[in-house]
């Protein structure tokens, strides 16, 4: 033992080479994360090589910007390359909790200081705008846990209003023209109210007066005035997640379908399904694939590559392309979307579905893909 120890450190000797603490030493070895090279059987003393001095550096460095012990554990193991896709992701993180914390600190000195609400004023087609709710209002989140994705974001532009609702799993966006008299103005509107006010607006009795002071809302509609308050949670930025999920590129595959036939084929209670578990709940997998014409097609479980399989081999050899969608999510955003005939924009199998009105490039939908 004296021999081999010789040429080791102790974890006192780490810590002084690597600037971790002797207790940060002992917590990465009980996390798995950097394990001694020899434990004394009899005094339970660790024992560290030369070749653990610089991962032990990565760990205090990392271990410093706040990485989480997952990925400093991966980091640990990984090649260069791979190291630097962790760093960028913890650099994204970061600045989305900067980001996140600042708007938090705004809100903060509202509180302490509250300013003059600032007023501004809409007024919106009835029709147009029941529509765009009629857009969005599927994708409204009903997690108790997530109570800023339960209602519907009203991000006021200078000549129209865009709604935006998410659970996640799906993003809803549509847009309204409107004359605005006032700043922009961004306001997370309850989805009650939402309910409320859509069932106004199936009768043209002239426009929809919507005022908006600081987080009071006020709707004048065929003959009628709600009013309500905004929720008090910031939305997502639901700009980057639109960059994150399509991206500004245009897809590798944009499918005409019929929506009809479609809704028809995913209501069939003889459609193929794949079973899958989500949160410990039975989910029926729809999968999408494409014909010999090139048009979409719901594929029977017994078509998808067997374990060992290579996916993008099968896709290759037929050029077709496989997707799992959640298929009521998929009923919903054809049902919102409306029309005979939409647009489906895939870029793969674990990237999001956009699901796209032909003629208005303002009102479409997101869905995540579910891995098969």
């Amino acid at each position: 033992m004296p021999d081999v120890v010789s040429d080791l450190h102790s974890i006192g000797e780490l810590a002084r080479a690597s600037g971790l603490t002797v207790s940060a030493l002992r917590f990465y070895d009980s996390a798995g994360v950097l394990t001694p090279a020899l434990v004394d059987p009899v005094t339970g003393y660790r024992w560290y090589t030369d070749a653990q001095i610089g991962p032990a550096r990565l760990v205090a460095g990392l271990r410093r910007v706040g990485m989480p012990v997952p990925d400093i554990a991966a980091a640990v193991r990984a090649e260069p390359a791979e190291v630097h896709r962790l760093l960028d992701a913890h650099l994204r993180r970061l600045a989305d909790g900067l980001a996140d914390a600042r708007r938090e600190i705004t809100r903060l000195r509202t509180i302490v200081d509250p300013a003059p609400a600032v007023v501004t004023t809409l007024l919106l087609s009835p029709a147009e705008f029941a529509a765009a709710l009629d857009a969005v209002r599927f994708a409204v989140g009903v997690d108790p846990e997530l109570p800023a994705l339960s209602g519907v974001l009203l991000d006021v532009e200078p000549d129209a209003v865009r709604l935006v609702a998410t659970d996640r799993h799906r993003l809803a966006l549509a847009r309204a023209g409107a004359a605005v008299d006032g700043p922009p103005a961004r306001v997370l509107v309850p989805v009650d109210l939402v309910d409320r006010l859509r069932r106004l607006l199936d009768t043209d009795d002239g426009p929809v007066r919507l005022t908006v002071a600081g987080p009071e809302l006020r709707v004048m509609a065929a003959g009628r005035t709600l009013t309500g308050v905004a929720l008090p949670y910031d939305f997502p930025d639901y700009r980057r997640l639109l960059r994150e999920a399509v991206g500004a590129r245009p897809a590798a595959y944009r499918i005409p379908v019929d929506v009809g036939a479609l809704r028809a084929a995913l209501r069939d209670p003889a459609a193929p399904t794949l079973a899958r578990e989500y949160a410990g709940t039975p989910l029926a997998v729809s999968v999408l694939g494409l014909d010999e014409a090139g048009g979409l097609r719901l594929l029977h479980p017994a078509e998808l590559p067997t374990a060992g399989t290579d996916a993008r081999s099968a896709d290759d050899a037929d050029g077709g392309l496989r997707f799992g969608v959640n298929g009521e999510y998929l009923l919903d955003a054809l049902d919102a979307a409306g029309g005979p005939q939409l647009v489906l924009e895939l870029d793969g199998p674990i990237a999001p579905l956009a699901v796209r009105r032909p003629d208005d490039e303002d009102t479409f939908s997101v869905l995540m893909p579910i891995r098969l």
